[in-house]
């Protein structure tokens, strides 16, 4: 697969303007796309927290956008146990923008943009947002119930193209 001008593509920096937008919403129509603006998804818990599994239609496991501001400390400790109301869970947290803390235990995990941190359904959690708050995707899915391609393993060798 080619990335770039051979393939139709140009990289640009910065946002679509009008006529690439609309463009881009006529082909979106005609694949099987769905791109969505964060602040465009439905929010619950007062803005808190942004549908984005539900918005994008992904079915394969959970997504939520989280926006916690600075110093909130009204995070709940939780875990996604078998008596919990979203059972069995393991969760994975990819901070977009902010810092917090993820307090797990006697453990304190710093949390920030080009990081990624998973926890496990057992394990009680909780997030503390630093001083400047913290945008986050929270996945979950279910342990085992994904059926990993042999490349993504580590060590594997890169997929080769056909």
């Amino acid at each position: 697969m080619s990335f770039g001008r051979a393939a139709g593509f140009t990289w640009r920096w910065g946002r679509p303007g009008p006529a690439a937008k609309e463009a881009q919403v006529r082909k979106v129509a005609t694949t099987d796309v769905k791109v969505a603006a964060i602040d465009e998804m439905e929010p619950i818990h007062g803005g808190l927290a942004r549908r984005a599994r539900a918005t994008l239609g992904v079915s394969a496991w959970g997504m939520q956008v989280l926006t916690l501001p600075p110093d909130w400390d009204g995070y709940p400790e939780h875990s996604h146990s078998a008596t919990a109301f979203d059972p069995n869970q393991e969760e994975v947290y990819i901070p977009l923008s902010g810092s917090a803390t993820l307090v797990a235990g006697d453990e304190r995990f710093e949390l920030a943009p080009g990081m990624m941190v998973r926890v496990g359904p057992e394990q009680e959690r909780r997030i503390v947002p630093g001083p400047e708050g913290i945008r986050f995707i929270a996945l979950g899915g279910r342990p085992g119930a994904f059926d990993a391609p042999t490349w993504t393993e580590l060590g594997a060798p890169p997929p080769m193209p056909a």
